[in-house]
């Protein structure tokens, strides 16, 4: 399966998880990818789990730094000549308790990070090569911005922010670039642990599915959407969640 053959893509945040199982699922569909990250010794190890310096690239840096954010996609189409797909995966959640309790300058970082950067790195893309040539993004949300997430508030706000981002974007840059999210559960990697740890029987009790997700689950989904085969579809939100907002749960 090579429906991504030739094309090259930014994953932001993934030197483990979800971003490296996107990562992994785009290389595997016959893209080359540039990865990034906070550190540089995890993406060195996510450049060799891809494939080697053929198929990946790493930009270490944080995702809401303009230095970095520029250099990942100047180094990106300098080492594979073009920019077809963009994932904004990058996310934070450094507080936990009631919205009207968070600090002020950590819920300026949430929004910084999970809001304003996806902004940016979408602005860079379009700039250097989906402006002409076309493309796609898709940005990374959570079921926690399509209801009410206590505990973990302000990253649901984030969240919710961050898919009507994508609607206003799908309009905006259509119709050469497509602009989608998807929107999981709970995913099995070390960013979610305290959602589940300890508790993932009970916690998977509430999914008609009986499971929580895993990086694969929300790969197939990520690539599909960045493909041809989703080239009619723009401004969405694409649940993947087990069925758990079905029953009530987050």
């Amino acid at each position: 399966m090579e429906s991504l053959k030739d094309r090259v893509a930014i994953v932001t945040g993934a030197s483990r998880g979800i971003g490296l199982g996107v990562a992994a699922e785009l290389v595997r569909q016959g893209a080359r990818v540039c990865v990034t990250a906070r550190g540089a010794d995890t993406l060195a190890a996510a450049v060799a789990e891809l494939g080697g310096p053929e198929v990946a690239i790493a930009v270490p840096g944080k995702a809401d730094d303009a230095a970095h954010q520029a250099e990942a996609v100047a180094r990106t189409i300098e080492t594979f000549g073009r920019l077809d797909m963009l994932v904004n995966n990058t996310g934070i959640n450094p507080v936990y308790g009631p919205v009207l309790d968070t600090d002020p300058a950590a819920a300026a970082k949430i929004l910084a990070v999970n809001v304003l950067a996806p902004l940016a790195w979408t602005r860079l893309a379009v700039d250097a090569w989906m402006g002409e040539h076309g493309g796609s993004v898709v940005n990374v949300s959570s079921v926690a911005g399509l209801r009410p997430s206590p505990g973990i508030g302000m990253y649901g706000i984030s969240k919710a922010a961050l898919i009507r981002l994508t609607t206003e974007l799908a309009v905006e840059l259509g119709p050469r670039v497509r602009v989608n999210a998807i929107a999981p559960a709970v995913v099995k990697t070390k960013f979610a642990t305290a959602l589940y740890e300890g508790k993932e029987e009970k916690v998977s009790a509430a999914y008609p599915l009986k499971r929580l997700g895993v990086p694969e689950d929300i790969a197939g989904a990520v690539a599909f959407l960045l493909s041809d085969q989703a080239s009619w579809i723009t401004g969405q939100t694409l649940v993947l969640d087990g069925g758990v907002t079905l029953t009530g749960g987050v």
